[in-house]
């Protein structure tokens, strides 16, 4: 069962190896315990198409432990309430959280503050 949705700044952390606070936490993890959703999925691998790390033998490895979620009507009828502004990314991320009952874990959580009912932690710190 996925407790955890790993924010696509977290997902690229733990690929990279940076912030060594994560990556203790993330190995304590069972398998399926953490997982990315669809979202932060598509948003790293735009941002490897254009140019930013890691690259795309990374992401390949990293999805080979790491669960992707799919995005399903369960989350986009969570989406439809959600608050809106800026960073549709982290307002879907926050809509598939709120449906499955995952926690959010990310680096940037006033990205998140103002979602209803969804619980954020950074592991960065």
């Amino acid at each position: 069962m996925t407790g955890y949705l790993l924010d696509t700044d977290c997902s690229v952390y733990a690929m990279l190896g940076t912030h060594p606070s994560l990556r203790v936490r993330l190995a304590k993890r069972e398998p399926g315990e953490v997982a990315i959703s669809a979202i932060s999925f598509a948003e790293i691998v735009m941002g490897e198409n254009l140019g930013y790390p890691p690259d795309r033998k990374v992401i390949e490895d990293f999805v080979s432990v790491v669960p992707i979620l799919p995005f399903d009507e369960a989350a986009a009828l969570a989406y439809a309430k959600m608050p809106f502004k800026r960073a549709r990314f982290d307002r879907l991320l926050a809509a598939h959280a709120l449906s499955i009952g995952a926690t959010v874990i990310t680096n940037s959580e006033a990205d998140f503050a103002d979602v209803p009912g969804l619980t954020v932690e950074n592991w960065t710190i």
